[in-house]
């Protein structure tokens, strides 16, 4: 098995190496291609108004001057692994939860997705903390799943969404198969002054969670258990098409 390994906190964070040091204890091959610096939030952009370069670095690692789908999307047609083509991609370690609506803007998520076509379902994985402590724990949970992921049966570009508690491996209660949570609407942006006097503006932190009901991502990680949860591409609300459609019927 031909691995692909991606993040989006950077070729040099240190949760990508512990998930490199982890994976290769498994009979596989790993290829690494990350972003040149964090790209957190950069969701499943493309850099599609200049060209991209790689620079390959004394350990091997590629980066890309792009998105997490930059690294993925060039890692995935085999140009950096000698035209091997990945089997499967997984990205991370994240510092950083993705539970719920972070979905939509993680960029970790995002590599992961860019991974859909692969022969296994793609696996993105964070650690519930901003200053992680164990990413061990987490790369040992991957691990796992990697090494057991060809007995895995679900429906095509299915993404699994890993979140880990950040404590010892042995304090994590287990394993739960979850749905997506969601949050109360963000914190308003922060208005701030350059030194010139114009006025500037940060992107202020996520809302609180306001279902984090027991089957939940949030319920689990709250409760000191891996929250897995099977993401997929197609966003279609079947549900919603009939009285879509009938709404449309009554438009004069």
């Amino acid at each position: 098995m031909h691995i692909l390994i991606s993040n989006d906190d950077g070729v040099y964070a240190p949760g990508l190496a512990a998930l490199v040091k982890a994976l290769s204890t498994l009979p596989v091959s790993c290829t690494v291609v990350a972003p040149d610096r964090n790209r957190s939030g950069a969701s499943n952009s493309l850099t599609l108004d200049r060209p991209l370069e790689a620079y390959t670095h004394d350990n091997g690692f590629v980066s890309i001057n792009g998105t997490p789908t930059d690294c993925v999307h060039l890692g995935m047609s085999g140009l950096f692994s000698e035209g091997q083509k990945p089997d499967l991609v997984v990205s991370g370690i994240n510092a950083g939860a993705n539970l719920g609506d972070d979905v939509i803007y993680s960029g970790t998520v995002a590599a992961a997705m860019e991974g859909r076509n692969c022969r296994f379902p793609p696996i993105a994985v964070s650690l519930h903390s901003y200053h992680p402590q164990h990413y061990e724990s987490a790369a040992e949970v991957v691990r796992v799943l990697v090494a057991n992921i060809e007995r895995l049966s679900l429906a095509p570009r299915t993404v699994l969404n890993v979140n880990v508690p950040d404590s010892p491996l042995e304090q994590i209660g287990g394993w739960h198969v979850t749905r997506l949570g969601h949050r109360l609407a963000g914190e308003a942006p922060v208005q701030v002054s350059d030194p010139r006097g114009r006025v500037r503006y940060w992107i202020a932190g996520s809302g609180d969670p306001a279902d984090r009901e027991p089957g939940t991502d949030f319920f689990a990680i709250e409760q000191g258990y891996v929250s897995i949860t099977p993401l997929q591409i197609d966003m279609t609300q079947y549900s919603g098409m009939d009285n879509l459609a009938t709404w449309l019927e009554g438009m004069n």
